[in-house]
This record gives structure tokens, C-alpha cells and sequence, in this order.
């Protein structure tokens, strides 16, 4: 039984996150419908995270189980015909049997985008966060950075699926700005339910006044989510970067 790993990308606009759920279409339920027919045997998939509804994956590892013989290099081409248009497969190599997509991933970076311009732009519905007042990036990034270290998240994560711990280290939480599109990128070795999308709306109401980044601190040892900023919308939410020990699966190139 092989173990096959696929380097892939989605546009979840369409889908309800990538976990299978009982009544909803999910990024997962389509691959593993698309990789049966292909396959000619019922496939089961584990993704590298549980991105939630209207989240975005410029980057995305998931794995299977199979006894197909189809070469790794058609495998793209394959699976991709059977697929619709807002999920591409681009790259699927041969595996340790002991590779666990969600498992061996060391760290994931997520980058949230926030359109800051009086005006909207139709092309990035559901890709951006549309915000019309001028926002100060500087500052932005001030308070993102306070995030940065090993911290119990509490505050900054939704009600939703349980975690034997609310600890995670962050390695990097900056903002940055190009033109009208800020960028918020955040690495860390795990996120919480909604975690990255809560850190947003804090360090967006830092940038409202609301807030200073002096007060963060203080909010993430009170572990009181309602202290903290609102969470954002999901579509402007991207997973875009993954490491593996497996080097070619931290390959950029799409």
C-alpha cells in the first residue's frame, strides 16, 4: 500500500473548510470523490490542517492510502480532470508510510490580507478583507509583534474544537503593506480555532485606537477572548506556507 503525498491549492470561497462534514461540501469530501474514481478503491485524505469555511490555501499537503500504480507525475493531471476549477492538484510524490500530512508539519505560516482602500475592488471579494478607513501599518505591526513567542492563546481563539493545550509558539506575526493590500503574516508551530483571524481584528483595533500594543500582553494572560479584537472574516484568510522534514514538500513553485 503506497502512501502518496500531493502538493495542492484551493480557492475556498465555494466550500464549508476542508474537513468532511455530514450536510456540507467540503474541499476534502471533493478530492476524496475525485481520487475514488481515479483510484478505483474508496480513498480517505488527511489534510496538513482544518481550514475553516472561506478560507483560502495557496499552499496545502494532504495524503492517502492506496494500491493504485498510477506514476506520481500523472497523478496531477489525473485527479485534476475529475476536480472543479477552484481546486488544483500540482505536484504528488511517494511517501514514508509513516507521513501524517497534519502530524509531520514542524510549523504553517497564514497570511491574512486586508484591502485598505476608500474604495473596493471587485476582483478581491471574498479574497480581502475590504476596509475603508486608513489604516497605519506601522503601527499594525507593532502590536502584531507582541504576539511573537510561546504564549497560552486563550483570548484570541473561538469556541470550537477542543485542544489538550491553548499553548502555541509563534515565530513570526508581522504586518506588512503593498500599495492597498496589508498583509498580516503569522507563523507558528499550531493555530487555534480561529486564532489567526482573532489576532487580526486585535491588531486591527490597535490600529482603531482601541486598543494600544502595550495592552496585549495583559489581554493574553487574561486568556478572556471578549478583551480581545473581533474575529475577522474568513475571506481574507490564505494558508501559504508549510515545512516538512520531506524538503519537496516545502517546495514554493507552484
Amino acid at each position: 500500500m503506497r502512501n502518496v503525498a500531493f502538493l495542492m491549492m484551493y480557492n475556498g470561497t465555494n466550500y464549508h473548510g476542508w474537513q468532511v462534514q455530514k450536510t456540507q461540501v467540503t474541499v476534502a469530501e471533493t478530492l476524496e470523490k475525485a481520487l475514488t474514481v481515479i483510484c478505483g478503491e474508496k480513498i480517505k485524505v488527511t489534510g496538513c490542517g482544518r481550514t475553516d469555511a472561506g478560507v483560502h490555501a495557496e499552499r496545502y499537503v494532504a495524503n492517502f492510502r492506496t494500491s493504485s500504480a498510477i506514476p506520481c507525475d500523472r497523478f496531477p493531471l489525473a485527479v485534476n480532470s475529475r476536480l472543479p476549477e477552484d481546486i488544483v492538484v500540482y505536484r504528488a510524490f511517494d511517501v514514508d508510510g509513516r507521513f501524517n500530512a497534519i502530524g509531520s508539519c514542524l510549523k504553517k505560516e497564514y497570511t491574512y490580507r486586508i484591502f485598505n482602500s476608500r474604495i473596493r475592488n471587485p476582483f478581491y471579494v471574498n479574497r480581502a478583507y475590504f476596509y475603508p478607513k486608513t489604516l497605519d501599518e506601522t503601527l499594525m505591526d507593532r502590536a502584531a509583534r507582541v504576539f511573537e513567542g510561546t504564549h497560552d492563546f486563550r483570548a484570541v481563539r473561538s469556541v470550537g474544537t477542543e485542544t489538550m493545550t491553548t499553548v502555541r509558539t509563534i515565530h513570526y506575526c508581522r504586518v506588512g503593506r503593498n500599495g492597498p493590500l496589508l498583509e498580516l503574516k503569522v507563523c507558528a508551530n499550531g493555530f487555534l480555532y480561529n486564532m489567526v483571524r482573532a489576532i487580526t481584528g486585535t491588531v486591527l483595533y490597535a490600529a482603531e485606537g482601541k486598543l494600544t500594543p502595550e495592552d496585549i500582553p495583559a489581554i493574553l494572560a487574561s486568556g478572556n477572548r471578549t478583551l480581545a479584537g473581533p474575529t475577522v472574516p474568513p475571506g481574507g484568510l490564505y494558508l501559504t506556507k508549510l515545512w516538512y522534514e520531506d524538503e519537496r514538500l516545502n517546495d514554493e513553485e507552484a
